[in-house]
């Protein structure tokens, strides 16, 4: 990149990240001069940014809203950060916004310089459609490219997987899909030495370079990375969209309240005031649970396994209630 140009990169940089910048302190952070300093402003100005003059003993610089977008520049952080968010948004919004975001991206690879078209290139991201309900975990740009280099790629992983506070296990594994889960970055692969189809959260792998040796694809069980994804985070070990638990029962609460608070499940309304409710869970006490939180009458339709679960958790309520076991310590 030119000395000029990157110079005014990094002067535009700098006027986004706080309202108001004086003069001197642009040119000790940029290494120049008051009077280039002027002189990159201007330069910015002639491009479209609308950068104004703040008065004061020292002078500055604001970056104002424009009425019309400039012409953009972006790191290669900035680059990869929106290429990232980008594909979400194409995979997860509506048809319209969906679309630009799509187009959006395509723009943007377009006018990329070639090194940088590259690495971006290689990061094809696949959003499962579900509503993130904690914030998004941290996780470095250059791991999401480098995993989705090698899926492309289709080139073994070698990693070692595990929290900072945890014992970290070395894993092998063939790399699938890079996903996005409930605010988290995952990646699915073949693990080598489990024999088995796992999920990785993507903030806890530390990459080990060199990758290892191209692989043939394996087919993901279900037909595609959206049924798998979704049947392991509900507890599916054959490759179905379903919970491995699921059961009916008529509840005394309008359809509608029901339906509120109810995203996996199916509601149908049975009057004014009841309504029969389908749910599914990875365990039978939990399915139980769920539905009891709702505080009406219930009237379980099927199958037995929920009976059963709902007398398990009443037998431990009613311990729970009793208070504890004499002798019994916490």
């Amino acid at each position: 990149m030119p000395k000029t140009a990157g110079r005014l990169l990094a002067m535009l940089s700098l006027l986004q990240t706080r309202r108001d910048w004086p003069g001197t302190l642009l040119a000790e952070r940029l290494d120049i001069s008051l009077r280039t300093v002027r002189r990159d402003v201007d330069r910015l100005r002639e491009l479209g940014y609308p950068i104004a003059a703040v008065k004061g003993p020292d002078g500055g610089y604001r970056l104002s809203p424009g009425t019309e977008l400039p012409p953009l520049l972006f790191d290669d952080e900035q680059a990869v950060a929106l290429t990232i968010a980008l594909q979400v948004a194409a995979a997860t919004l509506g048809d319209d916004t969906g679309e630009a975001a799509a187009r959006a991206l395509t723009t943007i690879r377009q006018v990329m310089p070639s090194r940088l078209r590259h690495r971006i290139n290689a990061l094809q991201i696949t959003a499962v459609e579900r509503p993130a309900t904690r914030p998004a975990a941290p996780i470095d740009g250059d791991v999401l490219l480098a995993i989705s280099s090698a899926v492309q790629a289709h080139e073994i992983l070698r990693f070692d997987y595990g929290s900072e506070t945890a014992d970290r296990s070395p894993r092998r594994v063939e790399p699938h899909h890079v996903i996005t889960w409930d605010g988290r970055w995952y990646l699915v692969a073949w693990d080598l030495d489990r024999s088995d189809w796992r999920t990785f959260r993507a903030d806890q792998i530390t990459l080990r370079i060199p990758n290892g040796p191209r692989f043939t694809p394996r087919e993901l069980p279900g037909g595609g990375v959206t049924t798998f994804v979704t049947g392991r985070f509900r507890g599916a070990d054959d490759g179905t969209i379903g919970w491995p638990c699921q059961g009916t029962a008529i509840l005394d609460l309008p359809a509608a309240t029901v339906a509120l608070y109810t995203r996996d499940g199916i509601v149908e309304e049975l009057g004014s005031d009841r309504c029969r409710i389908t749910l599914g869970s990875w365990s039978w006490p939990s399915l139980a649970a769920a539905i009891a939180r709702f505080d009406t009458e219930i009237e379980v339709v099927g199958p037995a396994e929920l009976v059963g679960a709902f007398g398990h958790l009443a037998r431990r309520f009613a311990r729970t209630a009793a208070g504890p076991t004499p002798g019994r310590t916490s």
